[in-house]
C-alpha cells in the first residue's frame, strides 16, 4: 500500500499530476481543489510531497492501480469519509471534490444540499446521501484554512491524549500552535463533557462558525 508520495512534478493535467520519483513518473489522480494548490505546495527543485488513497479499479478482465493524492493526512481522512457514502466511488468523489473542502465540509454540517449538487456528479438525492451520512461528523475539516489565512496567537497548555490529537490535526491545517491550543482550551472550557478528539474538533469548528456569523 502507497501511503505517501515525494518527488518532482512535471506535469499537471485535467484531474491528475505526474511525479517524477527517481526516475519513475507516477501518475496521481488529485481533486481539482487541491490540483490548483499544487504550485503553492512546491519545495526545492519543483519537488512535492503527496499523501495518498492506494486503491485497484476493477473490471471484470483486470485490475489497474490508482493513487489519489492531497496535501495533508487531513485532506484524505475527508476524501476516505466522503467515498463511505454509498453511490460515491474513488474516481467520482475526485471529480466532486472541486471546491474547499472546508467550504464542502461546512455545506455538509449544514445540511446545504444546494451548495452539495453544484459538485460535479453529485444531484439531489446524493446530496440528500451525503448529508444523511456525514452530518455532525466532518467538523474538523471545516477547520481546513485558505491558503494564506492571517493567524492571531495565543497560549495555553495541552495535557491530555485526546486534546495532543486534535493538537496534530490543527497543526496539520496549518494553525500555529499557540493559537491552536488557545482554540482547545477554550473548547474544552466550554464543553466540559468532551472525551475524544472528534468531539473537541467539532466542537472548536462550531464556535468558528458562530463567530463568522
Amino acid at each position: 500500500m502507497i501511503s505517501r508520495i515525494r518527488g518532482k512534478l512535471v506535469e499537471k493535467k485535467d484531474f491528475a499530476a505526474l511525479v517524477d520519483v527517481n526516475g519513475m513518473v507516477y501518475e496521481i489522480a488529485v481533486p481539482v481543489a487541491i490540483l490548483q494548490r499544487l504550485d503553492e505546495m512546491l519545495g526545492p527543485e519543483g519537488h512535492i510531497t503527496l499523501e495518498t488513497y492506494h486503491y485497484w479499479q476493477l473490471t471484470p478482465s483486470s485490475g489497474t492501480p490508482v493513487l489519489i493524492g492531497f496535501s495533508n493526512a487531513v485532506e484524505r481522512d475527508f476524501f476516505l469519509q466522503f467515498i463511505s457514502v454509498s453511490g460515491i466511488g474513488p474516481k467520482a468523489a475526485v471529480k466532486a471534490i472541486n471546491k474547499s473542502i472546508a467550504e464542502i465540509a461546512k455545506a455538509i454540517d449544514q445540511g446545504d444540499l444546494g451548495y452539495l449538487k453544484t459538485l460535479p456528479g453529485i444531484g439531489a438525492q446524493r446530496a440528500k446521501e451525503i448529508v444523511a451520512k456525514l452530518q455532525g461528523k466532518v467538523g474538523k475539516f471545516g477547520l481546513i484554512q485558505d491558503h494564506g489565512k492571517k493567524i492571531n496567537p495565543a497560549t495555553a497548555p495541552i495535557t491530555i491524549d485526546w486534546q495532543a490529537e486534535a493538537l496534530e490535526v490543527l497543526l496539520q491545517l496549518q494553525y500555529k500552535r499557540p493559537e491552536a491550543a488557545d482554540m482547545i482550551a477554550k473548547a474544552v472550557e466550554r464543553r466540559k463533557d468532551i472525551q475524544t478528539a472528534e468531539e473537541l474538533l467539532n466542537e472548536i469548528y462550531k464556535q468558528r462558525i458562530k463567530g463568522q456569523g
